[in-house]
Formats: structure tokens, sequence, C-alpha cells
């Protein structure tokens, strides 16, 4: 199949998790060093690409694990955008609660940490949607 004859319907998918704790009303991100894909990428949510055996949430499950230790529940999707320089690229985002475990980095973040929902955009270093701020801000 060539992907270049599609003109719509045709996304290369990727899965994020705001894993938020609501005692403390913080979420987590994870730090990324030299991402083949966005150069200018440090911190993010964890997630990533899903394989086609699983559904994706729990594939979700699988690399908020990989990355942060963690073993999370799926509770809704909350946001989902495409990108202007890459239209072919959606990513969603889904808010995680942590079921146990205890957090420590893992593949591909070379440190996690627990922060405020707004203060987020803080330490990223690519842009953050506008409606995707807005939600961060209900979870303060």
């Amino acid at each position: 199949m060539e992907w270049q004859e599609f003109d719509r319907g045709v996304f290369l998918v990727n899965l994020l998790g705001i894993v938020y704790n609501p005692e403390t009303k913080m979420i987590l991100i994870g730090k990324r060093e030299n991402d083949p894909y966005l150069k200018e990428l440090s911190w993010s949510f964890p997630g990533g690409r899903p394989a086609y055996k699983n559904e994706l949430e729990d594939y979700l499950k699988i690399e908020i694990k990989k990355k942060t230790n963690l073993d999370v529940s799926i509770e809704k999707i909350i946001f989902a955008k495409t990108y202007p320089g890459n239209r072919e690229f959606l990513s969603i985002y889904y808010l995680c609660k942590v079921e146990s475990g205890e957090e420590k980095a893992g593949e591909k973040f070379t440190e996690i940490k627990w922060v405020k929902p707004t203060n987020v955009q803080k330490y990223f270093t690519t842009s953050l949607h506008k409606n995707l701020l807005d939600y961060l801000k209900t979870l303060e």
C-alpha cells in the first residue's frame, strides 16, 4: 500500500497520557533526549505509537509502564490534534490515573517529575495547544 496515494483518513497515531494525581493535583512529565523525530523535543507526556494488535488504551498503559514504571487506568480521551506542519501525525491525549507502582524513568525518558498542570508549559520546548492547556488548568 502506498500511503502517499491517500489524501485523507490515514494518520500516524501517537498516544499520550496525562498521568494525574488528584490528591496532589500534579501531572507526570518525562524528559527525553535526542528524539529522532522531533529534535526540539525535551519534556513530554508519556506514551508512544500503538501497535495494531491491542486496543489503543491497552497499548498506552504498556507505554506508560515502560517509561514511568507506573500502572495506570485510562479515564477518558481529553484532546486530539494534528500538526500544521505535519498533518499526517495525529496525537490523542488521555487522562490517566495511577493505580500502582513507584515512578522511575524508563525507556526513552532520562528523568521524570510531577509538576503542576499550569507549569507544564515551562518545561516543554514544543508548543502545547491552547485547548489542551485550558483543560490542564481545570486539573488544579
